[in-house]
């Protein structure tokens, strides 16, 4: 028995749109994501450097702990499930917004 190919019903274009800017925002949240990282390692380098130096206790590390953890934080939101959590609470908002006006 064949079996037959079922074809898919078109989707409708606010689908596409919706999907469109969702890809968008995830490439934005990505990109900021890359920008953060970078500059937290140029500024962290550019502080070791100076902490070096100038010798002394090595004060840079607290520098690196605390902007690691907003790092890291960053990261959990860009690439873990509360991602997907703060996008769905995204859209229900803007839903909310846009039938009270």
């Amino acid at each position: 028995m064949a079996i037959e190919a079922q074809e898919r019903p078109a989707v409708p274009p606010m689908r596409n749109e919706e999907r469109l800017a969702r890809a968008r925002r995830r490439v934005a949240a990505l990109k900021g994501f890359y920008i953060h990282l970078f500059v937290s390692a140029l500024v962290l380098a550019g502080l070791a450097a100076v902490n070096v130096a100038t010798g002394g206790p090595w004060w840079v590390l607290w520098v690196l702990l605390g902007w690691g953890i907003g790092v890291l934080a960053h990261a959990l939101t860009v690439f873990g499930q509360t991602s997907r959590a703060i996008a769905a609470w995204e859209e229900r908002k803007m839903r909310e917004f846009m039938e009270e006006h």
